[in-house]
């Protein structure tokens, strides 16, 4: 009977409302206002959440076993209540804060949010010789704009660290014209080439080297979900059901046959 209570539809709906409600509630904790009207009942709805997340999780380890601990989602929502059952002291205020983070059940509770996420993780291998790639450009342009222009604006590109913040937000496109190389092209007319080099560099063509190992990733999560999604419920029951009927029709026909010889 647990069984079927933990795998039945309406209690995915159940959960997934309150992980919804227990969202706005924790929201409404930050309003100073709110907080002096309502706050002990919104401590209270808080309290009788959490009570519920966890008897979920203890209902899904008594159905599942140790197969819940190999299941990396489950082990995710295992370690979003866990926070939450942490007591926060005065040395771990941090831990009440980090209540909000049972909202991020909704990822193993919506399936697309789900694929989603697994295409990102998915696609990690693929962003770290990409990253590496950025990483080798950041630190060849850095040096030669400390090289270049160090001298007449030391305040941007002064040192390796701060002409890497600089390209950063050049990269970013956060006020790069206006407030990083018209001021240089006064004393460096050509400088606009530097950038313009390093944009397309950096910006076009790297980021969006990120965007097409995610996008290929999300393709290979969403065309191994495809059988799943497509598949019939209960397909494999009906078939070993009706399988057995085949066997025992075949048996009794058998029986007949051996009868009338």
């Amino acid at each position: 009977m647990l069984a079927r209570i933990v795998r039945d539809p309406r209690t995915e709906r159940v959960i997934l409302g309150l992980i919804i409600f227990n969202a706005i509630t924790l929201g409404l904790e930050t309003s100073p206002s709110v907080m002096a009207r309502y706050g002990g009942l919104l401590h209270a709805v808080d309290q009788a959440v959490l009570v519920v997340f966890v008897a979920e999780i203890l209902a899904r380890i008594a159905v599942h076993r140790l197969s819940f601990f190999r299941d990396p989602w489950s082990l995710f929502d295992f370690f979003v209540v866990a926070i939450s059952i942490v007591p926060a002291t005065e040395s771990l205020t941090v831990l009440r804060a980090l209540r909000i983070l049972r909202i991020l059940r909704l990822i193993t509770a919506i399936p697309s949010l789900r694929r989603v996420v697994g295409g990102l993780v998915g696609a990690l291998p693929g962003m770290g010789s990409i990253l590496l790639l950025l990483l080798l450009i950041f630190y060849v342009f850095s040096v030669m704009a400390a090289k270049l222009f160090g001298a007449s604006k030391p305040e941007l590109f002064g040192d390796l660290g701060t002409a890497a913040y600089t390209l950063f937000q050049v990269m970013t496109f956060d006020d790069w014209s206006a407030g990083v190389v018209k001021p240089l092209m006064e004393e460096h007319p050509y400088a606009a080439l530097f950038f313009i080099v390093f944009i397309l560099l950096s910006t076009f063509m790297v980021l969006n080297l990120f965007i097409g190992v995610v996008v290929s990733a999300l393709d290979e999560e969403s065309a191994a979900d495809a059988p799943k999604l497509t598949r019939p419920a209960g397909l494999d029951e009906r078939i070993l059901a009706e399988l057995s009927a085949l066997r025992a029709e075949v048996a009794a026909l058998r029986e007949r046959m051996a009868e009338k010889a």
